[in-house]
């Protein structure tokens, strides 16, 4: 019987993921002598070579790519155990994006699910920062718009469509347009909206913005510093005196209100986020009470006049 030691999986699959001996190095923090060593003496007990090399490219062979599958599944179980054996395996890593937005909402949810299991809590801001964490192994959770990261899927990741959110704005409380219920999208186009601040702000809502303004003929306003926090927001809406884009779970601002947009009724996709493989009671928690939030408060459901960005709205009419 072949023997597939645990150490060569790993630095085949660290090659197979760099596409680059001397990257997947550093990756593994070992010379590069010894990764080239340890696949070329798994390619021997396969009897098969995995790789293709030149001086300029190195490739995975159909075999290889056949083990690329089997290998981050014997390693992600092997690794999920010795934490499990060590007492390490019952804390959860949730990137929830900003305080008490719609990924904080189930993480509170999921806390009261998974008695006995610790989650802890981080603020990456976005996919753009929390993806290589999480595939990396630093982080386990993350929430945010996946159709915004790219139209290929993500190896090694699986997502779930949690929330409709409907897309508001944030007003200084003397603007006229906060003495309305709602904010025709029309009406901002006799003013310049901000649309990068906020702590749910990130490059996945800056496409998405941007497809709005074009798609409604609604001039943006010019980039400024991203500003995060309630105490920041505070301060700038009142210096600036214009509207900020923002999302119907951003927490109170001192000084301003939030109003949704309506004509049409703009929505962003919220996912969730994790790696494959992940079997953890905190990742059901956080599952099920996303379920549950979407049956009972109707984070799923659309509006008949929603806009959404693309391609999710392409995805949906297929």
């Amino acid at each position: 019987m072949v023997d597939l030691e645990l150490r060569l999986l790993r630095h085949f699959v660290a090659v197979a993921e760099e596409l680059h001996f001397s990257r997947a190095a550093a990756r593994l923090f070992v010379a590069q002598q010894a990764v080239s060593r340890d696949v070329r003496k798994l390619e021997d007990r396969v009897g098969t070579p995995l790789l293709d090399r030149t001086s300029r490219r190195v490739e995975l062979t159909p075999t290889g790519r056949q083990l690329l599958v089997r290998a981050r599944q014997l390693l992600a179980l092997h690794d999920e155990t010795v934490l499990e054996l060590r007492g390490e395996g019952r804390s959860l890593l949730v990137d929830v994006v900003g305080q008490r937005l719609t990924p904080a909402l189930v993480l509170a949810a999921a806390r009261d699910r998974a008695e006995g299991y610790e989650f802890f809590a981080r603020y990456h801001g976005g996919l753009d920062a929390s993806l290589p964490l999480l595939e990396s192994r630093r982080l386990d959770v993350t929430f945010g718009r996946w159709h915004g990261v790219t139209t290929e899927p993500v190896q090694g990741l699986e997502h779930q469509l949690i929330r409709y959110e409907r897309i508001s704005v944030l007003l200084p409380e003397h603007h006229p347009l906060a003495a309305h219920d709602e904010v025709p999208l029309a009406a901002l186009r006799r003013t310049e909206a901000c649309w990068h601040c906020g702590d749910h702000a990130s490059g996945q809502w800056e496409q998405a913005m941007l497809q709005l303004f074009a798609d409604t003929d609604t001039p943006p306003a010019p980039p400024r510093p991203n500003v995060r926090g309630i105490d920041e927001l505070a301060y700038h809406i009142q210096q600036w005196d214009q509207p900020i884009l923002t999302i119907s779970s951003q927490p109170d601002v001192p000084g301003a209100v939030v109003r949704p947009l309506v004509q049409p009724v703009a929505v962003y996709p919220w996912s969730m986020i994790w790696r494959k493989h992940l079997h953890h009671p905190g990742l059901a928690a956080l599952r099920t009470a996303a379920a549950q939030f979407g049956a009972e408060a109707g984070w799923l459901e659309l509006p008949d006049d929603a806009w959404l960005p693309t391609p999710e709205a392409g995805l949906l009419r297929n």
